[in-house]
């Protein structure tokens, strides 16, 4: 059974790089599939971020991607986020997710000084 598993500061300073990392267990990240980063602002629907792709592709939203970056560490079956110069807008619940539908529980990321 695939599972993911978020992890990463619950608190972030204005300016600073967020940063999460998901972990995938029961299935490797690099025999199919895209792995995604999702997020929920409070208040707001789910946003798509970005994924990198089995082969180690990346992908973007165009509205987050010059501030985003998505890398992997296939020794522990690892895909990262990176969220640069963050700002409270970017205060929300952050997911990781498959390709498949499957995700994980989400981590609470709030932006404040």
């Amino acid at each position: 059974q695939v599972q993911l598993q978020e992890s990463g500061p619950g608190l972030v300073k204005p300016s600073q790089t967020l940063s999460l990392t998901c972990t995938v267990s029961g299935g490797s990240i690099t025999t199919g599939y895209f792995w995604s980063w999702i997020r929920q602002p409070p208040g707001k629907g789910l946003e798509w971020m970005g994924a990198i792709g089995h082969s180690g592709s990346t992908y973007y939203s165009p509205s987050l991607k010059s501030r985003t970056s998505i890398s992997r560490d296939t020794s522990k079956n690892q895909f990262t986020l990176q969220l640069s110069s963050v700002t409270p807008e970017d205060t929300a619940v952050y997911y990781c997710a498959r390709s498949s539908g499957l995700a994980g529980r989400g981590t609470q990321v709030t932006v404040s000084s």
